[in-house]
């Protein structure tokens, strides 16, 4: 779907337009929908009575009038209501006014009374737009539905900010819908150039031979079975003037995870195309402070590549050495994210930032324990890790702050290494977290985002495939330091 999103200063009833939105809270008009109400001569109460309608949440009824379309929005009962409420009300109301095959509505601030405007200018905004978003690129005939939403009696700096952040998710999500065999290392690393080139960034692509010369042995050691080469990307964005904080933001860029030799089975590897979400949410959310113009430095470190089978892949029982010196017993060849991410947050660690924040789709354990909706936050530092659930929360993403207890450690010790780089099954995102904590010197945070980083059916807000999320959080975080 392709939409346009405005604020307005009037209300609903004082905006002309082939359809208006009001909302139904409680199975009672809200006032913009008392108001229009009496502009259309009651037609509105009317279809109240005559058809019953409670106004269930995400409930609708198009009602025809003289002037043209009025819809009723069901919000549910008064009790109850939150923030999210009105950012999932947006997402179905993106749907339901695409359905009608309008091009235009003007719709209520949702609650504004209760939230305040700004804050439901954002949340409905944002919500319409990830809820209108749609991955048709491979669909031959494919018809993209064009609306224009206006908000009215909304904040339009928030509406802006909205969009945004939302253009951001919606960068991060096309990344994750790209079919693996288009979206290689390679083509991830030109994806990342482009943008810099766009939103005048700074980045720095690595070749294999450049990559081996900075001794990431541990990143090579996944990516030297695939014919598809390793490429490591660091972009950066500077703000005007001296930031207030640089942050470093690590994301996990595996464009395609077979297993190796640890091979998954058929289902697993259905959707392994979206082992490089966390990359797509540190590239969305670059994107974002870019075009908000945050305060704050942000560099991010992706290790693109693709765990395959062949001649040349990595083994287990091998051991490899990580840029930071220490040395790895490979248990599992499936457990390759960690390995890649070693050396990304040794290599990020180096340059020093004043915290690192690392998102992956690690492991099925994550997801077991959390679901498919709540991501886990392991902190190596427990004031930044208080920090990103904040933002998360406020941002409106589910995390769960989890622990990083020292007695798992000795689960990882090896007899012929360092470390290896798998335990056992039981606690397996705790001993996935403390591997990574080995090769960061920063304060740092592992956002475990294996569950929610892809929906394999439509979610609260938009359709099945990469959801981008982190993004959101990610921003909100970035903010949050500005302020620190």
């Amino acid at each position: 779907m392709n939409i346009r999103i405005k604020s307005a200063r009037r209300k609903v009833f004082e905006i002309p337009a082939p359809l208006r939105v009001v909302g139904v809270l409680a199975g009672e008009l809200t006032e913009e929908g008392v108001l229009l109400d009496r502009e259309l001569a009651g037609a509105l109460s009317e279809t109240l009575k005559k058809t019953r309608f409670a106004g269930d949440f995400g409930e609708t009824l198009l009602v025809k009038t003289e002037e043209g379309f009025a819809m009723l929005f069901g919000l549910g009962k008064k009790r109850g209501l939150t923030l999210e409420h009105v950012r999932r009300a947006g997402a179905r109301l993106a749907q339901a006014v695409a359905a009608t095959g309008l091009r235009e509505a003007v719709v209520e601030a949702f609650l504004a009374e209760r939230f305040g405007k700004k804050e439901v200018s954002y949340a409905l905004a944002e919500g319409i737009l990830l809820g209108g978003y749609a991955f048709n690129k491979y669909k031959t005939h494919a018809r993209e539905r064009k609306v224009r939403f206006i908000l009215a009696r909304a904040f339009g700096p928030a509406v802006e900010r909205a969009q945004t952040v939302a253009e951001a998710v919606w960068y991060a999500r096309d990344l994750v819908n790209e079919p693996p065999n288009v979206l290689t290392p390679a083509e991830l690393a030109r994806r990342a150039q482009a943008l810099a080139e766009a939103h005048g960034l700074e980045c720095e692509i690595l070749g294999p031979e450049e990559i081996q010369a900075r001794g990431m042995g541990a990143y090579l050691a996944v990516a030297q079975g695939s014919a598809n080469p390793p490429h490591f990307i660091k972009l950066v964005y500077r703000p005007q003037g001296t930031p207030k904080r640089r942050v470093a933001l690590v994301g996990k860029g595996m464009t395609f995870d077979t297993g190796g030799y640890s091979l998954k089975p058929r289902e697993s590897m259905r959707s392994m195309k979206a082992d490089m979400a966390g990359a797509a949410a540190v590239l969305g959310a670059v994107l974002a402070a870019a075009r908000l113009g945050l305060e704050v430095e942000v560099r991010a470190y992706i290790a693109a590549a693709e765990n395959m089978v062949s001649g040349a892949a990595y083994r287990v029982d091998d051991v490899i050495r990580a840029m930071n010196g220490k040395t790895i017993e490979v248990t599992n060849t499936d457990a390759e994210g960690r390995l890649t991410l070693a050396d990304a947050l040794a290599y990020a660690s180096e340059e020093k930032p004043d915290a690192i924040v690392e998102l992956s789709t690690l492991t099925g354990a994550c997801v077991i324990a959390l679901g498919e909706e709540i991501a886990g936050v392991f902190a190596a530092d427990e004031g930044l890790g208080k920090r990103f659930v904040r933002a998360a929360e406020e941002a409106g993403e589910k995390v769960w702050l989890m622990p990083l207890d020292e007695d798992y450690r000795r689960i990882l010790k090896s007899d012929v290494a360092d470390l290896k780089n798998a335990g056992v099954r039981w606690g397996g995102a705790i001993t996935a977290g403390l591997f990574l904590t080995e090769f960061a010197t920063t304060p740092f945070v592992h956002v475990d985002i294996a569950g929610p980083a892809f929906a394999e059916r439509p979610h609260a807000l938009g359709p099945a495939g990469g959801t981008g999320f982190g993004v959101r959080s990610l921003v909100r975080f970035l903010e949050q330091e500005t302020q620190a």
